[in-house]
């Protein structure tokens, strides 16, 4: 069955480009019609024939800022490898993975019909109905990809998404004609190397991603209750307060600067910063800034109560969802598999040194000697799969923010711990 994309779904895509930023490309071919092959009540029910028999079709495509020329060129080679099943138009959105469910689920039927985020939101998204099923090609799916990757993107024995990448998760990077092998152990040496040379040693710390990582090296924990919706934290338990006391210390360090990723890549460029804690994303911008001179390795150890302490850290993946409300559900599931097959893997590696969820991309030899890839396997070791609920964020952040700018309010550490856990385990509204 066929029917015309009607004036509202067209003023819905343009709401949801307007949300996210977003760039245009067509097929060679006259896409002034526009019939599309529609999903039916049941999402995703009539998908194989819809794939196999497209007409004229438009999608939106979500993704991260920086990938954007990536993305474009994936969407082209995509409509002209499938020329001969119809005319297609792929929009395509900035909006960052972290952000993803957010937008969404402002209005799941004004979002993009693909979109990429990070896993810590499947839950949610499917809950919302915002997350069609994998109904196309689901066992390929599940068989070419890191099995903890494809654990990530299903919830109750059903496939939700598709893995895009393995890699998301934090280390250190650093310029080695700055920071030796050695300093690179523990914050308190790359923050004198860094001092010594009149450059910064830059970390996020007003964001509950990044925060956690000085609690859980601690034994502290913060992750998703048994109803999978609320948080269980405890990081105002021993030595909590002693922790938020050892962060003060690093960010009161001259030599320490609390910036945010996109501060910390201009950093880099400048030469301002040697070291810093980010993730794969911003692996091509460190080696092509330092040169010989880049590397990257695990997260360092800080100092707690005069003993050495592993950071710890959030690890998890990147999915690639298909909307459920999309009016071309199994072109849309195309797009979705084909944006993170095996061949784009490669290439978001080759050109994002994004480490990838792919099997095969994955065990080659370029990927397995990539820094940041190693680093990233390094810190595994002291990793936790990202799962905590919606109540967190905030309150992490601002813990992070206090702590990063040294102002308490007259209030001691423990208070600002046993503030931080009341705001991260509060219920969560449903």
């Amino acid at each position: 069955m066929r029917k015309q994309l009607s004036l509202a779904m067209a003023a819905a895509m343009a709401l949801s480009l307007a949300a996210c930023g977003g760039t245009n490309s067509s097929a060679p071919a006259d896409t002034s019609s526009t019939s599309a092959e529609t999903s039916t009540g049941e999402a995703g029910t009539d998908a194989s024939g819809e794939a196999a028999n497209w007409g004229d079709v438009t999608l939106t495509m979500w993704g991260a800022e920086e990938d954007q020329t990536m993305l474009r060129e994936m969407a082209d080679a995509f409509i002209a490898e499938n020329a001969d099943k119809g005319n297609i138009t792929i929009n395509i959105g900035a909006c960052s993975e972290a952000d993803t469910k957010d937008e969404v689920l402002k209005d799941p039927t004004a979002a993009a019909d693909v979109y990429a985020f990070a896993d810590d939101q499947l839950n949610e998204l499917v809950a919302a109905g915002a997350l069609q099923e994998v109904t196309l090609n689901a066992d390929d799916v599940k068989s070419r990809n890191l099995e903890g990757s494809v654990e990530a993107a299903s919830l109750d024995g059903k496939l939700y998404a598709y893995p895009m990448t393995a890699d998301n998760g934090y280390f250190l990077y650093y310029d080695k004609s700055v920071i030796s092998e050695e300093d690179a152990q523990t914050v308190d040496g790359i923050l004198a190397a860094a001092a010594e040379a009149g450059r910064t040693f830059d970390m996020t710390l007003n964001d509950g991603w990044y925060i956690y990582s000085f609690f859980a090296g601690a034994g502290l924990e913060a992750t998703l209750a048994d109803d999978g919706v609320n948080t269980v934290c405890n990081w105002n338990e021993e030595p909590g307060a002693d922790v938020a006391q050892a962060v003060m210390d690093i960010a009161a360090n001259s030599a320490f600067v609390s910036a945010p990723d996109a501060d910390i890549v201009s950093g880099i460029k400048s030469g301002t910063v040697c070291a810093a804690v980010s993730g794969t994303w911003n692996a091509k911008v460190a080696q092509e800034t330092w040169g010989d001179n880049y590397a990257a390795t695990k997260l360092p150890t800080y100092t707690l109560d005069g003993e050495q302490v592993q950071m710890g850290s959030f690890a998890g993946y990147k999915l690639v969802g298909v909307n459920p409300h999309s009016q071309n559900v199994g072109v849309a599931m195309m797009l979705a598999d084909y944006i993170t097959n095996e061949a784009n893997q490669q290439k978001r590696f080759e050109d994002r040194q994004l480490g990838p969820s792919n099997i095969n991309v994955n065990a080659s030899e370029a990927v397995q000697a990539a820094p940041a890839i190693a680093a990233l396997a390094a810190q595994s070791e002291f990793s936790d799969l990202q799962r905590v609920g919606a109540n967190y964020w905030d309150p992490a952040a601002s813990l992070g923010q206090i702590l990063q700018s040294g102002d308490t309010q007259g209030k001691t550490t423990q208070q600002l711990v046993d503030d931080a856990v009341a705001g991260i385990t509060a219920p969560v509204a449903q």
